[in-house]
């Protein structure tokens, strides 16, 4: 079972540019070729268009060097990026989350179909994470805001009752035709609400505004 946020097929005929990167041709080969069943997806060796394409990043472990790569992706290159990786620990997860991932795959259960709906995901601006870290992520944030209470006397701020609703069910993995739903809200409505908050808290993406409103305290 996967945290998964909503991701649906791209607009008939567009195709998502996506350029794999793995520290040994082997896996970059193996997952070319899973990607390739496809047909949506345009692999390419390099994504020219900023904010367009996405990237597909494999990794044992999050080391200095695969952090430092996955930063150069999001923030120099502009790519939508998904992160398959054998081990993350906690203490790397906001790490992972704060540079701008939104997709995150176990490289065990990196089959074809799962790559995919990583990478639509990722496409999307939404999210598409292992249930199981979504639930390492809580505890872990919420270790650092215990361990902060005191200290500053700063309150959170930054988030209206609206958008904190919205991330709520976000955090709880539901896509935005379940939010709008809930809250009975267009699915327009929803999508300006997360754009709202991400543009203005220089927000990467969904999970990096989960990331954030945990770790603010404003859903727990």
């Amino acid at each position: 079972m996967h945290a998964s946020f909503q991701s649906t097929a791209p607009e008939s005929g567009q195709r998502i540019p996506v350029v794999v990167h793995a520290p040994d041709p082997i896996s970059r080969e193996g997952t070319i070729s899973q990607l390739r069943q496809h047909p949506v997806v345009d692999l390419v060796d390099k994504v020219d268009a900023q904010g367009h394409g996405v990237a597909v990043l494999l990794a044992e472990s999050l080391d200095p060097t695969v952090l430092a790569w996955l930063r150069r992706l999001v923030r120099n290159e502009g790519l939508h990026t998904v992160l398959v990786v054998s081990l993350l620990r906690e203490a790397e997860l906001l790490d992972v989350f704060e540079c701008g991932v939104g997709a995150i795959v176990w490289r065990h259960e990196a089959t074809a179909q799962r790559l995919f709906r990583a990478v639509l995901a990722a496409h999307r601006g939404e999210g598409d994470l292992p249930s199981d870290l979504l639930g390492r992520l809580i505890s872990q944030v919420g270790t650092l805001r215990t361990s902060a209470v005191g200290t500053s006397g700063v309150q959170p701020s930054g988030l209206t009752p609206r958008e904190t609703d919205v991330l709520r069910l976000v955090a709880e993995g539901l896509g935005t035709g379940e939010i709008a739903g809930k809250l009975s809200y267009s699915e327009r409505t929803v999508k300006n609400i997360m754009q709202g908050l991400t543009t203005r808290l220089a927000l990467r993406n969904r999970t990096h505004a989960v990331a954030y409103a945990l770790r603010e305290g404003y859903i727990s």
